[in-house]
C-alpha cells in the first residue's frame, strides 16, 4: 500500500527553533522539503560532504594506480579530522605537477628534432648578425633552455607526482576513517537544510512537512511534551506529498529495488510492489535462462548472507543489505528453477533430464511453445493491470472501459498467436470478445459530460489498440534474449571442446587444456555480464513501461525520506 500522508505545520517559540529541529530529527518520521536550502551553512556542509567523497575516490584511485611500497611517510602524522584536507591538498599538488609535466613533455616533443643545443649561444650569435639558418636548422621561436635541462625538469616533475601518488596509495587504509564520517556529514547538511526551511516571524517559528498517518500519534505525543503547536490536514489538490510504499511483509524487500532504480509511484497512484516482484522474478529467470548461472548468483548471495551475519548481540545486519540479499535469493532461486524446467546448465543439458515433460515442451524445435509462453505471460501481466484498474474504479462507469481494455488485450493475444502460426486460425469467439471490448472502451472511457473536454481520446482508439498489440508482442524479448544467452554459452562450449581435441603430445594437451579453461571462463563470464545488462534493460522495462502504462503508474513520485539522524550519538 501507499501510506496516507498528513501535512504537518509545526509552530514553536522562535528562540527554541533549533531545539525543536533536534527533537524533530530524533523523532525521525517527518519528511521536510529541503529543495529551497541555500544558506552559507548548508553550502558549507554540502561542500564538506562532497570533499569527503572526493577524498575517498582519490585514495581509491591512487591505491589502484600506484604502489604503496615506495611511499614516504608524509601523511602518517595527519589526524583523521584533517585527513580530507590533506588528501585534497596533496591531490591538487599532484595534479599541478601532472599538468606541468604535460607542458614539459610537449616542449620536449617540439624541440627534440633540433637536438640539445644551447639557445642562449644561438641567440647571441643571431644578435651579432651571424646567419645560422644557412648552417643549421633552428626552431622559431628559440626554446628558453637546453633540451637536456627540460628533460631533467620533466623527470623531476614526474618523480614528484609519482611520489605523491604513492603516498596517497599508502594512505588508502585510512579511507575507512573518512567513510565513517559520512553519516555525521549528512546529518550536518540535513540539519542546515532544515534550519533553512524553518520560517520565523516575530517570536514564532514554524516548519512544514509530511507525516505518515500511522506516525501521527507519535508526533502528537512529542508536541505535548515540547509545547509545540501543530496543524495536521490531508493533502490538498495540487500538492505533491512524498510516497511511502509499504508492501506486504513478504514483498517488502522490493522497496530497495525501487530505491536502487530511483523510481517511486506518485502519491495518488497504486502500489504495484507485489506484481512487480513476482513478474520481475520470472523475467529475471527467463532472461538469464541458465540454471548454472542462477546457481552462481545463489552461491554469491549465500556468501553475502554469511559475510554480513551479525557477529555480536549489539550488531545487526542493515535493513537495506538484508532486503537486497532477500531479493537476490528469490531471483537466483527462480533462475535455478527455470534451469531445472528447461534443463539448461552452462548452455548444455543433463542427458537423463531430456525426457522430462517441461524440458520437451520448452525444447520445441519450432520455438512455438516458448513464444506462446512469453505471449501468455505478457497478456496476463497487462490484463492484470487493466482488471485491477476496473476493480478500483467500480462502480463508476469508467470501470467498464478498463474491463474492455482487458478484453482488447486478450484479443491482441489471439491475434499475435495467429500471426506467428501458433494458433492455426483466429478463434471464432475472439471476434465476440474483441467487438464487445471495443464497444465498452468506446462507450465508457469518457463520460457524456466530459465529451467536450476529453472526446479526442476516442479518436485515438485505433492507435491505442495497435499499441496494445505491440505491448503483447514485446514480451517475446523474454524468449529472444534468453535464447541468445543459451546460444552464446553453447558456442563457447563448442570452441572450448574444439581446442581440447587438437593436441597430440602431453605438453600441448596441457596447454590446450589451459586454453579451454580460459575460453570457458571468459565466455561464460561475458555471458553472465550480458545477462545482468539484459535484466536492467528488459525486465525493468516490462514492469515500468508496458505494465505501468496500462496500470496508470507514471513513476513520477518522490520517495518519503524522513528528517532523522544517521550518525550514532556520541
Amino acid at each position: 500500500m501507499i501510506v496516507p500522508m498528513k501535512h504537518l505545520t509545526l509552530l514553536c517559540v522562535a528562540k527554541e527553533g533549533e531545539k525543536a529541529l533536534e527533537a524533530l530529527r530524533d523523532l525521525g518520521c517527518v519528511h521536510v522539503d529541503f529543495s529551497g536550502a541555500a544558506s552559507a551553512a548548508f553550502a558549507e556542509a554540502k561542500g564538506a560532504l562532497a570533499d569527503a567523497e572526493r577524498a575517498v575516490r582519490v585514495l581509491a584511485k591512487a591505491a589502484k594506480e600506484a604502489s604503496a611500497e615506495a611511499a614516504d611517510a608524509r601523511f602518517e602524522a595527519v589526524r583523521n579530522a584533517d585527513l580530507v584536507k590533506a588528501v585534497l591538498k596533496a591531490e591538487a599538488e599532484r595534479q599541478a605537477l601532472v599538468d606541468t609535466a604535460e607542458a614539459l613533455r610537449q616542449t620536449v616533443r617540439k624541440y627534440e628534432p633540433y637536438g640539445d643545443f644551447d639557445p642562449a649561444l644561438a641567440k647571441s650569435l643571431l644578435d651579432r648578425g651571424i646567419d645560422l639558418a644557412s648552417v643549421v636548422d633552428l626552431p622559431d621561436p628559440l626554446p628558453t633552455e637546453r633540451l637536456s635541462e627540460t628533460r631533467r625538469k620533466l623527470a623531476e616533475t614526474e618523480a614528484a607526482a609519482t611520489a605523491i601518488q604513492c603516498a596517497l596509495a599508502a594512505l588508502n587504509h585510512r579511507a575507512r576513517a573518512i567513510l565513517d564520517r559520512y553519516p555525521e556529514l549528512r546529518d550536518r547538511m540535513a540539519f542546515a537544510a532544515a534550519r533553512d526551511a524553518l520560517a520565523t516571524q516575530g517570536v514564532v517559528s514554524w516548519i512544514e512537512g509530511w507525516v505518515p498517518q500511522d506516525a501521527v500519534p507519535k508526533v502528537r505525543a512529542k508536541a505535548v511534551t515540547k509545547a509545540w503547536g501543530i496543524l495536521l490536514r490531508d493533502a490538498e489538490p495540487g500538492e505533491d506529498p512524498p510516497t511511502l510504499v509499504r508492501p506486504p511483509r513478504m514483498f517488502r524487500s522490493v522497496a530497495v529495488l525501487f530505491a536502487g532504480l530511483g523510481i517511486a509511484p506518485a502519491y495518488t497512484e497504486s502500489d504495484v510492489s507485489v506484481p512487480f516482484m513476482c513478474y520481475f522474478s520470472l523475467f529475471f529467470a527467463m532472461l538469464v535462462g541458465d540454471g548454472a548461472y542462477g546457481a552462481i548468483f545463489l552461491a554469491a548471495t549465500l556468501f553475502g548472507w554469511w559475510k554480513t551475519r551479525p557477529r555480536g548481540e549489539a550488531e545487526h545486519r542493515p535493513r537495506a543489505v538484508r532486503s537486497w540479499l532477500t531479493l537476490l535469493t528469490v531471483f537466483s532461486s527462480a533462475t535455478v528453477v527455470w534451469g531445472v524446467l528447461s534443463n539448461t546448465w552452462f548452455g548444455a543439458g543433463i542427458p537423463w533430464c531430456r525426457d522430462w515433460p517441461t524440458v520437451r515442451w520448452l525444447a520445441d524445435p519450432s520455438y512455438n511453445n516458448m513464444m506462446l509462453l512469453c505471449f501468455t505471460i505478457g497478456v496476463s501481466h497487462l490484463m492484470l493491470a487493466r482488471l485491477w484498474n476496473g476493480v478500483c474504479k467500480w462502480p463508476d462507469s469508467t470501470a467498464l472501459a478498463e474491463f474492455g481494455w482487458a478484453g482488447i488485450l486478450l484479443t491482441m493475444y489471439l491475434v499475435t498467436n495467429t500471426i506467428v502460426k501458433i494458433f492455426p486460425a483466429f478463434p471464432a469467439w475472439g471476434y465476440w470478445v474483441g467487438g464487445i471490448s471495443i464497444a465498452l472502451v468506446f462507450l465508457f472511457t469518457v463520460k457524456p459530460s466530459e465529451l467536450k473536454a476529453h472526446g479526442a481520446e476516442l479518436g485515438m482508439l485505433p492507435l491505442s489498440i495497435m499499441s496494445a498489440l505491440g505491448d503483447v508482442i514485446s514480451y517475446v524479448r523474454l524468449f529472444a534474449v534468453g535464447l541468445a544467452s543459451v546460444k552464446v554459452a553453447e558456442n563457447f562450449n563448442m570452441m572450448a571442446l574444439d581446442v581440447a581435441h587438437v593436441g597430440h603430445v602431453w605438453w600441448t594437451s596441457a596447454l590446450l587444456a589451459v586454453g579451454m579453461v580460459v575460453i570457458l571462463l571468459v565466455g561464460h563470464g561475458l555471458n553472465l555480464a550480458m545477462a545482468g545488462l539484459s535484466i536492467l534493460v528488459h525486465a525493468v522495462r516490462l514492469n515500468t513501461l508496458e505494465f505501468s502504462n496500462h496500470k496508470g503508474v507514471s513513476w513520477s513520485g518522490h520517495a518519503f525520506r524522513p528528517f532523522r539522524r544517521e550518525s550514532v550519538r556520541p
